[in-house]
């Protein structure tokens, strides 16, 4: 029921989701897929794209969809909730008069409007007093060419988005000039200062991962951890409670959770666990990466018949964004870290096959679709059940959010 598709995350000042860009990738230029002049095909295409469910894919967040002139005169636009789509157009694609007819017509439609690739014109500034935001690549501009973009705005009621932030100092320059909204990964990058060693706070968590990621799983020794922590205790319950994962039984401790789960299930959740604590103090959409990022790699493991115990491909995937929830370098941290030899190695670069799982999820999540097909060739695997995967892993991941975030933030208007 899924098409090909990515997303990328819009955040606010405070790091918080507040919505995805989506990437269609049997659409042109990765814009909603549209057939011109056959009314058919078109009807036929928003009904696939009607069963998304574009509130799964994006958390109930914002949806930022680019759709070309020709759609939007199709109709396809009458198929998506306005309440949830944010219509992205391209100003570089169409001429000025068609600029400010197709920001009308999706006005009159009741839809929010982002505006990409922008250049302020005297000429076309009529355009802005229908758009609601502004998207600013911020890539080979230095802060006074953003400064001067952001003074041009300053008289119209738009917000703006800057776009290409991939690190901390990039986002809080551009938080300081006064942007609203950021797109780009620099929240799974280390701060700026990373330390050498682990917080003493953090061993304890540190113990529970190196007890996932062995063969042998000692049960008593990890009970005696867990027990002595409430806060623990009630969050690994609350996980193994989580409808998404156990609709019928009610789990009342570990062993229970054992004799319930099986081994192999409980140590992905025991590392989940402790990692949700590690990122307590961390966007909440840095952790939402890990946990789409491990369901992946693992649905991807057990399809390559990747051995399972222990859960390598699950955990690769988990602790791939570790550096920056630690604020730690990842050749450093890893040496702490009790993890099997294989891990390691993929999370520290060196190219094993988990490596290349790292490297497939990532190029899903930027939309890279000629990379996707580079390694699903070389893992021989069929790029549509890859899709599946990854859609799959984001649902999953949606559902354990709920449970590590109970008070998650209702879509902003």
């Amino acid at each position: 029921m899924f098409a090909f598709i990515a997303r990328q995350p819009v955040l606010d000042r405070d790091k918080n989701l507040f919505g995805y860009e989506l990437l269609f990738r049997d659409g042109k230029n990765n814009c909603y897929p549209y057939a011109d002049k056959d009314d058919a095909l078109t009807q036929r295409i928003a009904k696939t794209y009607q069963t998304l469910c574009l509130e799964d894919i994006s958390c109930n967040k914002k949806s930022f969809i680019h759709f070309q002139s020709t759609s939007l005169f199709n109709g396809l636009l009458s198929v998506l909730d306005h309440e949830i789509v944010i219509v992205e157009l391209f100003a570089d694609e169409l001429e000025t008069s068609d600029l400010l007819a197709s920001c009308k017509q999706v006005k009159q439609l009741g839809y929010q409007i982002s505006l990409v690739n922008y250049i302020f014109d005297p000429q076309t500034a009529e355009c802005l007093s229908y758009v609601d935001l502004v998207k600013v690549n911020t890539q080979g501009q230095d802060q006074q060419q953003l400064t001067d973009t952001i003074q041009r705005l300053a008289d119209f009621d738009v917000q703006l988005i800057a776009q290409n932030i991939h690190t901390p100092a990039d986002f809080n320059t551009c938080k300081q000039l006064g942007f609203d909204f950021f797109q780009g990964y620099f929240f799974a990058k280390p701060e700026q200062g990373a330390k050498n060693e682990l917080p003493t706070s953090k061993l304890t968590l540190v113990e529970l991962i190196g007890a996932s990621s062995t063969d042998t799983f000692d049960i008593e020794a990890i009970n005696n951890i867990v027990e002595h922590d409430v806060g623990l205790t009630y969050i690994l319950l609350r996980f193994i409670n989580n409808p998404s994962i156990n609709k019928r039984y009610k789990i009342t401790s570990l062993r229970h959770a054992l004799h319930y789960m099986g081994e192999l299930e409980l140590k992905k959740f025991i590392a989940l666990l402790s990692l949700a604590n590690l990122a307590d103090e961390k966007s909440t959409e840095l952790l939402h990466l890990s946990l789409v990022r491990a369901k992946f790699c693992d649905l991807v493991g057990t399809q390559r018949d990747k051995g399972s115990n222990p859960p390598t491909a699950f955990l690769v995937g988990l602790l791939s964004s570790l550096d920056a929830l630690l604020d730690q370098n990842m050749l450093e941290l890893v040496k702490q870290l009790p993890l099997v030899d294989e891990v390691k190695e993929a999370l520290c670069g060196n190219e094993n096959e988990l490596f290349y799982y790292l490297v497939l999820v990532r190029a899903f999540e930027s939309g890279n679709w000629l990379k996707v097909i580079r390694i699903a060739k070389m893992l021989e695997l069929d790029q549509k059940t890859l899709h599946s995967f990854f859609n799959q892993a984001i649902l999953w991941g949606n559902g354990l959010r709920k449970s590590i975030s109970p008070h998650f933030p209702e879509t902003k208007a």
